[in-house]
């Protein structure tokens, strides 16, 4: 089938990773550098016969927001790198389906502006600045702004999130996690060791020859050594110990070029080299975490999978080859629920095509970048199959979906329709009293291994939710890693505005 004129195609990729062993002293190179290395190995990789004025001929890059350095002007200082002038132009902000969505604006762009050429790149260096720090020394790289700029935080936290210290991902993922081990009903242990198994074959993948040389962990693991507690395995957030946890701080860089398929026989892409957009959605879940309706799935997640799959006229049994954002493992989940693929996935597919983020890593916001760029690497290899990539920003709150394929479908993308969800957010309660019922939970642990508090979602008799410690002290917080907590019913004690409250057992 011919492709439509202003179909969206990938049309070269690159994807590179500094290891420590490899870089020496100095560390990886910053990454206006590493932004300009991986772009044009994207358009070597097109197999045009002139890369650099391909580069040239950009009409559109948008850089990933980088956590390794601020750059007064990113995408202006990589454009003139490139020798290119695009009048599209974008720094975005973070969150893991930030790459994503870029390049569905790429696509829409396609369709409706005449967008025919365009890049997104990210990189991070944070391993090499986290070296440098221990040294004490900061990185020296260049163009630097006048003044240093804010954070881009794509959110905002509710005081009781504040009081309770709801911050790090690997707490409320590992909340997501246990709110589902209770749904399935599923033993604590047994539950453990089911996801010790995910994140094994996710291991494998990372260790394969395809992979070993862009994972920043290409050791394949055994479950039991994964989801098992160790000196040298420490339990973050029950039930994920630090090898079950992304990896942020590494050196590595991915870029994807994208085009019209027009553009693409003007320039004399290969058809092999191409791999089309199909279908993309996107949905988002409340920001706040004790407001999610149902803690252990995501209908937002499962809408946007349904929506950009139907886009692309297919349904997920379609799908032979999957990239599902894997920060932690209720992520993965997640998506396998809301795709409705089982344990007993009759085609056994893996879930990742790089090793995932804790074990490829998880470069800030641009895993998704290197994922888009694996997968269209496996769809080249597979001529007509089909790919799903998906990412997953800020606290399981946005879901992005994108559909993949060497066969090009009828037309150019297709616009999903928005998300509307049944309901509204869950109040939160900040300094309850009474009794309430335990919906989530996690146990925190210090570096050290030893479990220091227990943070429970709670479940309030007027229909909203508090979070809340668990009282009871450390013989208290071993019995919640052996027995369940979910569904048991607790006395919530304020202890004022502002400061945390505590759930007592009954």
């Amino acid at each position: 089938m011919s492709a439509h004129p202003r179909a969206t195609c990938i049309i070269g990729v690159a994807r590179q990773t500094w290891h420590p062993s490899e870089v020496g002293a100095e560390g990886a190179p910053e990454p206006l550098a590493m932004w300009e290395h991986t772009a044009r190995a994207a358009a070597a990789d097109s197999g045009v016969g002139d890369p650099a004025a391909l580069l040239g001929a950009l009409g559109s890059i948008d850089v990933v927001y980088t956590q390794s350095w601020q750059y007064d002007d990113a995408v202006a200082r990589l454009a003139a790198r490139l020798g290119a002038e695009p009048a599209r132009r974008r720094y975005s902000g973070i969150g893991g389906s930030v790459p994503l969505a870029l390049a569905a604006d790429v696509g829409r762009a396609v369709r409706d502006d005449g967008l025919d050429l365009a890049l997104v790149v990210g990189a991070e260096a944070l391993a090499t600045v986290r070296r440098l720090k221990k040294a004490g020394e900061r990185p020296r790289w260049s163009y630097p702004p006048a003044e240093k700029r804010r954070f881009p935080m794509d959110m905002t936290f509710d005081p009781s999130e504040i009081a309770h210290s709801v911050f790090e991902a690997y707490l409320t993922f590992a909340l997501f996690d246990n709110a589902r081990r209770a749904h399935l009903g599923r033993p604590l242990d047994d539950h453990r060791a089911a996801l010790g198994g995910l994140l094994a074959a996710m291991t494998e993948v990372a260790a394969s020859a395809r992979n070993a040389e862009h994972a920043w962990f290409p050791t394949a693991r055994a479950a039991d050594d994964i989801a098992t507690a160790s000196a040298d395995n420490r339990m973050v957030a029950y039930p994920y110990t630090k090898l079950m946890t992304s990896i942020m701080d590494v050196d590595m860089a991915a870029a994807v070029l994208l085009a019209s398929a027009e553009k693409a026989d003007a320039l004399g892409v290969p058809e092999d080299r191409r791999v089309y957009l199909r279908g993309y959605a996107y949905a988002e879940e409340p920001e706040h975490v004790a407001g999610h309706r149902e803690l252990w799935r995501s209908p937002a997640m499962a809408a946007a999978a349904r929506h950009a799959l139907g886009g692309a006229g297919v349904g997920a049994d379609d799908v032979a080859h999957l990239d599902l954002y894997s920060c932690f493992a209720s992520s993965v989940c997640f998506a396998l629920d809301a795709l409705g693929i089982g344990d007993d996935d009759p085609r056994a597919r893996a879930v990742t095509q790089t090793g995932g983020l804790p074990y490829h890593g998880g470069p800030g916001s641009n895993y998704v970048t290197h994922s888009l760029a694996a997968m269209a690497e496996t769809l080249r290899a597979d001529p007509g199959a089909l790919g799903l990539v998906s990412g997953v920003g800020m606290h399981m709150q946005k879901h992005a979906y994108g559909v993949w394929s060497s066969d090009p479908g009828s037309g150019p993308l297709a616009d999903a329709p928005p998300y509307a969800p049944a309901h509204g957010p869950l109040g939160i309660v900040g300094s309850p009293e009474g009794t309430a019922t335990v919906a989530a939970y996690t146990v925190l642990h210090g570096r050290d291994g030893a479990p220091e508090r227990a943070l429970l979602v709670c479940d309030l008799p007027s229909g909203g939710r508090c979070y809340a410690f668990l009282e009871g002290g450390p013989a208290a917080l071993a019995q919640a890693e052996v027995d369940e907590l979910v569904g048991e019913t607790v006395t919530i004690r304020p202890e004022g505005e502002g400061k945390p409250n505590l759930a007592v057992p009954i």
